[in-house]
This record gives C-alpha cells, structure tokens and sequence, in this order.
C-alpha cells in the first residue's frame, strides 16, 4: 500500500512516516520500481505497536532502543522484555498517579453535588 493509503490507515502524517524511516524508526520499506514507498502488513504491525508505546507515554529515544534490539533479533529478547517491564513500571505508576487525581476529583464533585461547597 503506498504512503497516503497506509498514513491514513496507521493515522500518522506521511510526514511522520518519512521521520521515522529516516530516524531508523521504521526500516527496510520497499519501493515500487517508481521508487514509491510500499508498505506491508509487517510494516502495519510494528507501526501499530510504535503508536501504542507512544500513546503510553515511552519516549521516541525508548522505542528506538526496543527497535534496535529488535534488529538483533533472538539473541535481544531478554533486553526487550527489560526495556518493556520497565515501562510497565512507569506505566502503572502514571495510571496510579491518574487514579489518585480522578478520585480526589470525584470528592470534589460529590461535595458541590452535597451543596457543601460554596
């Protein structure tokens, strides 16, 4: 699939997607025999699994360590799975935090719902 259909299929901007080929992000994209990038299922996958670290907060210099690993292949998974538990770490320590936020939030609420506040 060329870059429009795959930018709007992933929900990222070709632009984007040319940042990460070129930061090494996303590698080995083949071309058509007009040099036009043509994306594959492959590609769909790890793109999807890029924006969900990206969605849980792990830095761009993260996921490009996991993808360097990941290159290595078989003899990596370990340090991948290192690199993943501790942003489990981080992870569950945010949704605690935001937890604590809501509730806090939530007695606010229930006080002005109480008429308690004024």
């Amino acid at each position: 699939m060329n870059i429009k259909d795959f930018s709007s299929l992933v929900g990222l901007s070709p632009h984007t997607l040319r940042y990460y080929e070129k930061i090494g992000l996303l590698k080995n994209v083949q071309r058509n025999s007009s040099g036009h990038r043509v994306y594959s299922t492959k590609d769909l996958k790890w793109i999807e699994f890029v924006k969900r670290l990206k969605e849980t907060a792990m830095p761009l210099e993260g996921i490009l360590a996991y993808a360097r690993l990941r290159e290595e292949g078989a003899e990596s998974v370990s340090q991948r799975q290192v690199l993943l538990e501790q942003h489990q770490g981080h992870l569950k320590a945010h949704i605690a935090l935001q937890q604590s936020h809501l509730a806090a939030l939530e007695e606010k609420i229930n006080l002005y719902k109480k008429g308690k506040v004024r």
